[in-house]
């Protein structure tokens, strides 16, 4: 039912969405050429109203790309408002440059900005309204949807304390049933075998069972009690609240499988869509940076003998070894492979302390991310002996290995580079994998320009 719902919702998420983005772009038309009357309307109405319907429609799908139509109870608005800001900033700018080839020259700027201030506005407003009515009239009671819970563990706990918080979710759970008595602030409804006696008696409208590992219950025979009722049940199962952000289910044919750990890369779109972003984006860097790779090059060669660049095993996506490179910021030494760098290194040349001042030395990994090894962003490769040493002492280490090392990453625009803490380091990181979407690479890549100069950290 809570899918039904939220699917219902989106739906006139989408639509009401789409009105906004349509009356906006019309309103535009008219303040500008009606309210004004300054200037000269180069084009007929008739192309603008053919743009609107055609900006609807793009940005509905640029707006669900974006995540705008996840369920939003636990997200923040200002990251909602963030994600429709820049679906509506790329949606502008690809209308410009469609416009632009086009030869469409007499289209008005002026309709432009007043288009892109009022979607903004007018989006943003509904999606705060909506949410905030929600929640009050969930709060209020209406809509509310009764709850009785089976288990009396970790999980069965989580789950109740989870709907106890948030009133706006609009659960109530009248009590648990549970071989033992061991949630105080919950009514005790006896043991699972009363099931069919509770439901008769209490009629509520959903069964949840949340059960530990040595709380063994019979699901099939839960399963034909509800269905005998016909109240719907849901199970948790253990530890899927546990260490992990994105449970999902999947299917193998008519079989449900529950994966832990939600990653958007996995799916073949997504994987393309970052690899096709990575290929032109390194390509373009290549091309107009290499002025400066041959400048650099030049001054590695003069400033200390030894070769350009610096080659160093990493251990990238799927555990597997490959040669990162760098411009060469230190003296040929004998702790390359296992030496790890601190700030105000003895080994690194003067020409070298410029180029880790502004993160020069790192362009090199751009031929990384064209060969694939790397990504433009992802979490950072760590040398093969911290891998060793980081997957026996830090939770969670070798999940980064799912996706792509980066050459930034969230870990780093957040100030986590160099010598800093593993464990906050791999936060970020497990973050980054489970959460990933085109936007948040796009931001990161913009906070990474403010993080060039490196006074303060060091290359890791």
């Amino acid at each position: 039912m809570i899918k039904k719902n939220q699917e219902l919702l989106n739906k006139l998420n989408q639509i009401s969405d789409g009105l906004l983005v349509f009356g906006s772009l019309l309103a535009a038309f008219y303040i500008r050429f009606y309210f004004f009357q300054d200037g000269k309307q180069a084009l007929p109405e008739n192309f603008y109203v053919y743009t609107a319907g055609g900006m609807a429609i793009v940005q509905m799908l640029a707006y669900t790309v974006a995540g705008v139509y996840q369920p939003q109870r636990k997200r923040r608005l200002r990251k909602l408002c963030a994600n429709i800001f820049l679906a509506n900033l790329l949606c502008i700018i690809a209308l410009q440059s469609l416009l632009f080839l086009l030869k469409i020259e007499s289209f008005s700027r002026y309709v432009t900005v007043i288009f892109f201030a009022l979607e903004t506005v007018g989006v943003c407003g509904k999606h705060i309204v909506v949410r905030a009515l929600l929640r009050q009239m969930r709060k209020k009671g209406f809509n509310q949807k009764y709850i009785v819970l089976i288990g009396s563990g970790s999980v069965a706990r989580n789950c109740f304390e989870e709907l106890n918080r948030n009133p706006e979710l609009g659960s109530q759970v009248l009590g648990y049933l549970s071989q033992y008595a061991r949630i105080e602030s919950l009514p005790y409804l006896g043991k699972p075998e009363e099931l069919a006696g509770v439901l008769e008696n209490m009629k509520p409208d959903e069964v949840i069972a949340a059960m530990e590992l040595d709380e063994s219950i019979e699901i099939s025979g839960l399963l034909y009690v509800c269905d005998t009722a016909g109240v719907r049940l849901s199970l948790i199962p253990p530890y899927a609240l546990r260490r992990t952000s994105g449970p999902q289910v999947d299917m193998i044919n008519n079989i449900p499988l529950l994966v832990m750990r939600r990653v958007p890369l996995d799916y073949v779109a997504n994987a393309a869509l970052k690899r096709c972003g990575d290929i032109i984006g390194s390509l373009v860097l290549l091309l107009v940076l290499s002025p400066l790779f041959l400048a650099i090059a030049v001054g590695v060669k003069v400033s200390s003998p030894g070769p350009i660049l610096f080659r160093q095993t990493r251990i990238g996506y799927r555990k597997e070894p490959f040669v990162m490179y760098k411009f060469r910021s230190m003296c040929v030494n004998e702790e390359e492979d296992n030496g790890w760098t601190t700030r105000d290194d003895p080994r690194r040349t003067p020409f070298g302390v410029f180029l880790r001042k502004w993160s020069l030395d790192e362009l090199p990994q751009l031929f990384n991310v064209l060969k694939g090894d790397m990504s433009l962003v992802g979490p950072r490769p760590e040398r093969p002996y911290y891998v060793e040493k980081f997957c026996r002492d830090v939770p969670m280490y070798m999940i980064k290995h799912q996706v792509r090392p980066g050459m930034t990453g969230l870990a780093q625009v957040k100030g986590l580079r160099g010598d800093t803490s593993i464990e906050k380091r791999i936060e970020m990181d497990v973050f980054y994998i489970e959460n990933w979407s085109p936007w948040l690479d796009i931001r990161i890549m913009c906070q990474t320009l403010p993080h060039i100069r490196n006074n303060e950290t060091v290359s890791c």
